[in-house]
């Protein structure tokens, strides 16, 4: 079955004269005394459980937020451990692994995702590898065929978070875990906050599971049900927002208010042959600068009309920030302006872009 057609599928009631969707079950216990919610989970986490792994490849698990999910991951590294993460990576991952080195539970190294040769040699020695690949914001691409087929010491998580399993699957090219923020492209409508890693490999998925059932970071009744009936529109909705994003980012290169733009789908962007050949879409999401830099760049945020300015990503609405002015992130480019684009009208968003931009 086409992963087009998964989505819609999977994760249904099977059986006589069942609903069509999994119901919200808002239950904390069964009639059975063995089953409680936070350990054994609910058939509305289930369905939702199923989608996902079925598109990644493996099993998944479902967590509160995508930063419980990537807690849990960094979780189990050892005391003592390495951790080698991107020096572009989303900030919380950056902070929780920063809080690790600072209470001396392990050590730390960032390296550029487009340093192959340099991941190929730290994962040999490191006892979780953490990979982002497309980076946020900065939209850099990892060559996880050659990261995932070096030896390694440990454990290999790729955030597939801006990619989603229909443009890219880690688990195929040799990753351990795939690990999402379901609040973003997945849920797909800025209405949840959910997390999730997805595994093969049987004995990780239940350490996994022990790390979300003693966190209590498991997801409510609520979420996971928008997240399943969220996802069955994931295929459609990166279908229109990647073509969409793709028009604006050939825009804006040639617009002389814009001093650079990022988006793998464009030739002149230095992952684009990785990418061509590692994703099959090139996804939702543009960073661009803002000529003038910072100030300029506000202005633009200020004067969006039809775009959200606001932080997040992943919505049927598009949205943008400068990451530059984001506690933590001042060491982006000052006019950097990330921009998730959603599913209006192209020629609508770019009226709106370029009349900010003027």
């Amino acid at each position: 079955m086409s992963a087009d057609s998964w989505v819609v599928w999977a994760g249904r009631p099977q059986g006589g004269d069942e609903p069509l969707n999994t119901p919200i079950v808002a239950a904390s216990n069964f009639t059975d005394a063995s089953s409680y919610a936070r350990s054994t989970g609910t058939p509305t986490w289930e369905a939702f459980e199923a989608v996902l792994g079925g598109l990644e490849g493996g099993s998944a698990i479902a967590f509160s937020t995508g930063m419980a999910a990537a807690s849990a991951v960094i979780d189990l590294v050892p005391v003592g451990g390495h951790v080698v993460l991107p020096s572009d990576c989303y900030q919380g991952v950056a902070m929780v692994v920063a809080d690790g080195v600072a209470a001396g539970r392990f050590t730390s190294e960032q390296i550029a995702v487009t340093e192959t040769t340099r991941w190929i040699e730290a994962i040999s020695r490191a006892d979780l590898a953490w990979v982002e690949s497309p980076t946020n914001p900065l939209l850099e691409i990892a060559d996880l065929a050659a990261i995932a087929s070096a030896p390694r010491s440990g454990l290999l998580a790729v955030d597939n978070t801006f990619a989603t399993p229909l443009n890219q699957r880690p688990l195929q090219s040799g990753a351990d875990i795939a690990v999402h923020s379901v609040t973003k492209f997945i849920g797909g409508h800025s209405d949840l906050m959910m997390g999730a890693t997805v595994v093969r490999d049987e004995g990780l998925g239940e350490r996994l599971s022990r790390r979300r059932s003693l966190g209590g970071a498991t997801p409510g009744a609520l979420e996971a049900f928008l997240a399943a009936r969220g996802v069955r529109t994931l295929a459609v909705r990166l279908e229109r927002s990647q073509a969409t994003a793709a028009s604006l980012a050939r825009r804006l290169a040639a617009d002389d208010r814009v001093d650079g733009v990022r988006y793998p789908g464009l030739e002149t962007h230095p992952g684009h042959a990785v990418a061509a050949a590692q994703l099959h879409g090139f996804g939702a999401m543009v960073s661009f600068e803002v000529r003038g830099g910072a100030e300029a760049a506000d202005r633009v945020c200020r004067s969006i009309r039809l775009v959200h300015h606001t932080t997040s990503l992943g919505g049927v609405e598009s949205t943008m920030e400068r990451r530059a002015a984001v506690a933590g992130q001042e060491h982006l480019p000052a006019g950097l302006i990330r921009l998730s684009v959603g599913i209006e009208a192209p020629e609508d968003l770019w009226a709106d872009l370029s009349q900010a931009l003027g």
